[in-house]
């Protein structure tokens, strides 16, 4: 029978409490994460995430020996699958965003929210955060 080396992982939640000033709770928000001060962080052992695989070796103990093999997506972490996966969701939208086969009427209802719903992929798919407000259509 085969052996394979597998490395599996999972994320446990490190958090703390801290007070900031701020005049709105998106900027206490923004304070929070830009703080890079965790001297009174705190692990949470109750809530750690999910098990995923991040790497498969043939053979015993292959691990970085080896040429790894490709790790099927359904063991993936779900949140990289469902990133992936909206990627791919992302895509199609963008694609029919065009007016093919769509009635004027239609299209001019549709299109403002679709600009919207592309912006704000187009943010999480660049890390940053979502638009304030939707000042151009995508691309521009």
């Amino acid at each position: 029978m085969p052996k394979f080396t597998l490395e599996s992982t999972y994320h446990l939640p490190v958090y703390r409490h801290r007070t900031y000033d701020a005049a709105t709770p998106a900027e206490a928000c923004r304070q929070a994460v830009e703080d890079d001060d965790w001297s009174a962080e705190k692990f949470d052992h109750e809530t750690a995430g999910e098990t995923y695989i991040t790497g498969i070796w043939s053979g015993a103990d292959a691990a970085y020996r080896a040429e790894s093999i490709t790790v099927p997506s359904q063991f993936h972490e779900t949140i990289q699958r469902k990133a992936a996966h909206f990627q791919e969701l992302f895509d199609q939208l963008v694609y029919v965003a065009e007016p093919i086969g769509l009635s004027r009427v239609n299209f001019e209802r549709w299109l403002p929210k679709a600009i919207v719903v592309i912006e704000k992929a187009k943010a999480i798919i660049e890390e940053r955060r979502d638009p304030d407000e939707l000042t151009e259509p995508p691309g521009s």
